[in-house]
């Protein structure tokens, strides 16, 4: 679809819903989404669409006018969408996000437009495709409200491997990962201890890649740039 001339694709990033939110002299409820985000979208070669929380029947038509898709990191998973008991680690529910990011997941897959899930974008779709979480892990969120750094290792043959062969260090901030991997679903990075910091589909259902870390907070443009060409 692009953005006419310039044929730069048009990528969608969903968004917080908060109740509160602080400009100005103003403090009212807002649609909200780290700058870094757009800016890393624009930085790759994209045109950046933000997607506040909708209904989850509006997700198709909306998915229909992308070109490709990122599912922002964000709050914790209602445990209730992967049929576990909340812990008590766990962070408080999201619901209108929870159901219109499974709605745009979905949708994607099934127009096979490009998506990308980033932190809670992965974890939410390895949920979509039945899988489930560990609801709190130590290590990988070193200091709450700053984002850490560690090596991820790719897994030779995967289509994370083809973007970045090498291990990488990237910027991190979650507690919580994949347990049980969703339907088709395949690990593509791995972290030192284990954890599982990639998914994908195989290429023949799309291009579809979910990352545990936070591409949109580093210098390397790889990741997104894949998107983006995927998405042209």
């Amino acid at each position: 679809m692009g953005d006419g001339a310039s044929g730069r694709p048009l990528i969608g990033v969903s968004t917080y819903l908060e109740s509160s939110a602080r400009w100005g002299v103003w403090d009212m409820a807002a649609v909200l989404l780290p700058a870094a985000y757009p800016r890393h979208v624009q930085r790759a070669g994209g045109v950046a669409a933000l997607l506040p929380p909708d209904e989850p029947e509006r997700a198709a038509a909306a998915v229909a006018r992308l070109d490709g898709l990122v599912v922002a990191g964000g709050p914790d998973v209602d445990p209730g969408r992967y049929g576990a008991e909340r812990s008590a680690l766990t962070g408080p529910p999201a619901p209108e996000r929870d159901a219109w990011e499974l709605a745009l997941i979905g949708a994607a897959l099934a127009a096979r437009v490009p998506l990308l899930g980033v932190c809670r974008g992965m974890q939410l779709l390895n949920v979509a495709l039945g899988g489930t979480l560990v609801q709190h892990l130590d290590g990988h969120a070193e200091i709450v409200g700053a984002y850490g750094r560690h090596p991820v290792k790719p897994v030779p043959g995967t289509l994370y491997a083809a973007i970045a062969p090498e291990e990488t260090s990237v910027p991190t901030y979650h507690h919580q990962a994949v347990e049980r991997l969703g339907e088709g679903l395949v690990p593509s990075a791995y972290a030192v201890d284990g954890t599982v910091e990639a998914v994908e589909l195989p290429p023949e259902r799309g291009w579809v890649l979910g990352v545990q870390w936070h591409p949109e907070l580093g210098e390397d443009l790889r990741v997104m740039r894949a998107l983006v060409t995927a998405a042209s």
